[in-house]
């Protein structure tokens, strides 16, 4: 039920491995393009999935909810649960579906809850729907279950087919079996199903992204106190990485994080355990590191040009990360108001995310959408770049010099050269301060003419596997760094 970013993601997978599914929606517009195998958002690998898996006919889609419901031996529930004003999330949706279930099955079924509910929702929804067919005079044997989605966008698919694990909050060993069953396929690498009760399932979900979210921030403030010092960001999170018990994942500075998980996630369980008396200082503070990164960009911005009433601006990425369409608490949205508030005009672009951002932002007149990158450049007083795409990572300097009216660039993902900008005469502002990156360079261009690193940049623009692509540019970060400390070259 839902077919959303989840919904349509858990059915296409599940259709895959040959069981028969219907993604039910009340969204008629939505049910009609899905049934034309169009995908309404950007995921790669997504739509070709729902090619095969409706002409095999182990794929439907419907508005049909009675229809859909009568038969159903496992109802999963995946609709959206989008954050209220006061941060608490909204699950009437949640019950919508809960009291179409109460009013419409017709036999004994499993109801799976996928959607990111606040912890106790589970268990209510199973008493909503019982009420329900107690009213009706009817007795089924309805179990219920937690089983909470872990799904990167971008890399939604591989996160379905090749878990880190499975999370399954259940009452009964009925219930626990059918999972069973439905995700033997995905398990069979030794991916680890991880079940427990309904309400440390719930958590689980929540813990996650905040520990995500947590990361991230820490990293941001971390980074910041690198420029300030002029250490090396970069050298840090390779130290601190490489300690086994933290990791790497998550360690990578930015402009904050944006998406429809982390800020809804952090905001609910900050909301979760006010109920419960306990004042979450720690992800309280994760938030308003966030709301600042986000300001960064912009405070850099009025630092060079003191003032930018009547300047234009190129935004390059509109997306909150690459790899997916999704603006939603997207970086990108807060600078382009910041800008446009000053007095400035933005002209943006973005691979993918150009629809969402034309109907967040139609209504600002300040704001031109362009078809390509370099469209926006042309003209600017400088160059922003907001989102990590692959694409901006090698740029023709000399064209973005003839084009831009100032030749200063913004770097809020850290992709570009600073040493190689501020030779060719551009005036560079990065999140953080990057030692070593001109020696990097020219030993990159050494390796550029090996058969080894021809190889693995075909690699790299080949896969469209965004975990993948992130697994090799940290290799070619790394190999550059080993290099440079193997001959013991300083910078």
């Amino acid at each position: 039920m839902g077919a959303g970013y989840v919904g349509l993601v858990t059915g296409a997978c599940l259709a895959d491995i040959n069981l028969d599914v219907t993604c039910v929606d009340i969204d008629e517009d939505k049910i009609n393009l899905l049934k034309k195998s169009v995908v309404p958002f950007y995921e790669p690998a997504l739509e070709e999935i729902i090619k095969r898996t409706t002409e095999k006919s182990k794929l439907a889609f419907s508005t049909d909810i009675r229809k859909s419901l009568q038969h159903a031996n496992v109802i999963i529930i995946a609709v959206g649960t989008p954050s209220l004003e006061d941060g608490n999330a909204d699950v009437q949706n949640v019950f919508a579906a809960a009291q179409s279930i109460g009013a419409y099955i017709n036999q004994d079924c499993l109801v799976v809850i996928k959607s990111t509910v606040p912890i106790g929702t589970t268990l209510l929804i199973k008493n909503e729907i019982q009420n329900i067919i107690q009213k009706r005079k009817q007795h089924f044997n309805v179990d219920i279950a937690s089983n909470p989605e872990f799904l990167k966008e971008g890399n939604a698919v591989s996160d379905f087919t090749k878990p880190d694990r499975i999370i399954i909050g259940v009452e009964t060993e009925h219930a626990k079996n059918t999972f069973l069953k439905i995700y033997k396929p995905f398990v069979l690498n030794q991916y680890p199903i991880l079940f427990m009760d309904i309400t440390s399932a719930e958590m689980t979900k929540y813990a996650a992204n905040a520990m995500l979210a947590t990361r991230i921030s820490f990293m941001n403030e971390i980074a910041n106190l690198c420029e300030a010092v002029k250490a090396n960001v970069n050298m840090v999170r390779m130290g601190v990485g490489s300690d086994n018990r933290i990791g790497s994942k998550f360690l990578y500075s930015g402009i904050g994080y944006g998406g429809s998980c982390f800020p809804k996630d952090v905001k609910a369980i900050i909301k979760t355990a006010e109920k419960y008396g306990l004042p979450f200082e720690l992800l309280k503070a994760v938030e308003s590191i966030n709301h600042q990164q986000k300001q960064l960009l912009f405070k850099k911005l009025m630092n060079h040009f003191k003032s930018i009433e009547g300047k234009v601006f190129a935004i390059w990425g509109l997306a909150f990360k690459a790899h997916t369409d999704d603006i939603r608490e997207a970086p990108s949205l807060t600078l382009i108001q910041a800008i446009t508030d000053a007095g400035g005009y933005t002209k943006v672009y973005d691979p993918v995310a150009m629809p969402n951002a034309e109907t967040q932002l139609k209504h600002n007149p300040a704001v031109t959408f362009c078809q390509t990158a370099n469209d926006t450049i042309k003209d600017a007083n400088a160059l922003l770049i907001v989102t990590e795409w692959p694409e901006f990572r090698i740029l023709d300097l000399q064209i973005i010099k003839t084009l831009l009216k100032e030749h200063v660039i913004f770097d809020g993902r850290n992709l570009l050269n600073k040493d190689e900008l501020n030779q060719f005469g551009f005036t560079y502002y990065g999140i953080v301060m990057k030692n070593q990156e001109a020696l990097k360079t020219e030993i990159a261009k050494i390796l550029q003419s090996s058969e080894m690193w021809t190889y693995l940049m075909d690699s790299y623009h080949k896969t469209k596997d965004a975990e993948e692509q992130e697994l090799l540019e940290n290799d070619f970060d790394n190999i550059l760094l080993k290099i440079i400390e193997l001959f013991k070259i300083q910078a």
